[in-house]
């Protein structure tokens, strides 16, 4: 079993700066990636950002420049560094991991960012 716990939500002014972390516990063998994904009212969940064994990243084009996603070396927390925030990024953040088959969610954390 695997549990993921993110904190680090909040409500930030546009232009500013959030950093948002996963905490992750449990059977963490056979990583495949970990990723953030979030979701606004009445859309979708929609891939941030995620970072496979390899270390390789992608970014959704939208945060291309502004979210950086690290982690440490141990998978026990990733992160989502997020400068530059808009009032379009408010949604609901998760965090999430693939190992082997099976995907696993964390509960999410609130970002609101206010123009």
């Amino acid at each position: 079993q695997v549990q993921l716990v993110e904190s680090g939500g909040g409500l930030v002014q546009a232009g500013g700066s959030l950093r948002l972390s996963c905490a992750a516990s449990g059977r963490m063998r056979s990583i495949n990636a970990m990723g953030w994904y979030r979701q606004a009212p009445g859309k979708a969940r929609e891939l941030v950002a995620r970072i496979n064994s390899g270390g390789e990243t992608i970014y959704a084009d939208s945060m291309k420049g502004r979210f950086t996603i690290s982690r440490d070396n141990a998978w026990n927390t990733v992160y989502l560094q997020m400068n530059g925030v808009k009032p379009e990024d408010t949604a609901v953040y998760y965090c999430n991991a693939e190992i082997l088959v099976r995907t696993y969610w964390g509960q999410g954390t609130q970002v609101t960012v206010s123009s």
